[in-house]
């Protein structure tokens, strides 16, 4: 078993005519399109076999950008498989720019939906099967959040004991297993986790299934809880513009291994300095997010306290989204540098554990 496959995440398409401009906007999606196409022109000189797009395809679910998505998408020469993201269906119903929940599968039912079925699964090579799931739901009041709903759950439990000899490959928006420091309970990390992440995991574990690709926190982040491995992958139109390449093998008598090639995008015509602006752009919109998190659990700072240390953060988020960060902040509070310390990729034996960008994994 040998075959190679991309991940893009959060591409966040927007034609320039749907472009919204909002002064605290983390994300360029001014770049959306011209980042999407140095990497698609990229990755068809590289012989892979499929792509994977783990959703936020569009800026905000506007017709006109999946549109144009589509289009693109159906013109390469390799498969594409896809999952709704957030931003693609940020409404149940349609209206008059913006697609539905339930359209999302007749816009790609070329890539992996075959009906208006909001999940789906392929075997895609001999072995190999994707599931691709739905992680977007709205609750009664209508508000939009991560949860896999009852009759998807009960959909997966029947599939995976038929299938559980193949290779899967479980795709889905929002995460799994965390990937930050207390992320499924802190009020900043916990809206980009799966609402009922333990039933995912607990059905996946039975069918020894390894392998989740997810989005939407925009970092490049491998994170690894009982057997499994999340390969969650940063956003296209965000620092540091990230994708990765994968390859897969399995030799005659050993062991399966991925081994995890991470590329970024770092200039595109009009922004020739794309990595500098966009760590800048980021760090300046920083400050208030910075303020929120030391203010609230577990820290709990005084607003003074925190007005002081957050201009010392101010390129923190950066590198948590370039992946393989070491931090260490020795003017701060103890109890506040010992909190930042922990988003270090370091085992619990102290030495460093540098695996979000680049990696062989045996399976």
């Amino acid at each position: 078993m040998n075959f190679r496959f991309a991940i893009i995440s959060d591409p966040h398409i927007a034609v320039s005519h749907t472009i919204q401009h909002h002064s605290s906007r983390f994300h360029l999606v001014e770049v959306s399109i011209l980042a999407l196409e140095k990497v698609l022109n990229h990755l068809e000189q590289v012989n892979l076999d499929f792509l994977l797009l783990p959703g936020d395809l569009t800026q905000d679910g506007e017709t006109d950008n999946h549109n144009w998505l589509v289009k693109r998408l159906r013109s390469l020469p390799f498969p594409v498989f896809v999952v709704p993201g957030n931003h693609d269906v940020p409404l149940i119903d349609p209206t008059e720019n913006k697609i539905g929940l339930h359209q999302f599968p007749s816009y790609y039912n070329h890539f992996g939906y075959e009906n208006q079925q909001l999940y789906y699964t392929q075997e895609i090579l001999p072995g190999v099967r994707i599931i691709g799931l739905n992680s977007n739901h709205f609750d009664e009041e209508g508000r939009q959040l991560g949860y896999l709903d009852e009759q998807q759950l009960t959909w997966l439990e029947k599939l995976l004991p038929q299938v559980k000899d193949q290779l899967l490959l479980v795709m889905i928006h929002h995460n799994v297993i965390e990937h930050l420091p207390g992320q499924n309970d802190h009020i900043l990390g916990k809206r980009y986790m799966l609402k009922n992440a333990s039933s995912l995991l607990n059905l996946l574990m039975s069918a020894d299934c390894k392998l989740i690709f997810t989005g939407h926190l925009h970092v490049q982040d491998i994170a690894y809880h009982q057997g499994i491995y999340e390969i969650t992958t940063g956003s296209l139109v965000s620092y540091p513009h990230p994708y990765r390449i994968i390859e897969v093998k399995r030799p005659p008598h050993g062991s399966l291994t991925l081994n995890v090639t991470s590329h970024r995008v770092k200039s595109v015509p009009g922004w020739e300095n794309l990595e500098t602006m966009s760590r800048q752009w980021l760090g300046d919109r920083s400050f208030p997010f910075m303020v929120k998190l030391l203010t609230g659990s577990p820290l709990k700072i005084s607003i003074e306290e925190a007005e002081k240390l957050a201009p010392s953060l101010r390129d923190f988020w950066s590198d948590i989204a370039a992946g393989d960060g070491i931090f260490d902040f020795p003017e701060f509070p103890p109890d506040v540098r010992r909190y930042f310390q922990e988003f270090s990729a370091i085992k619990a034996d102290g030495t460093p554990t540098l695996i979000d960008n680049q990696a062989i994994l045996n399976l």
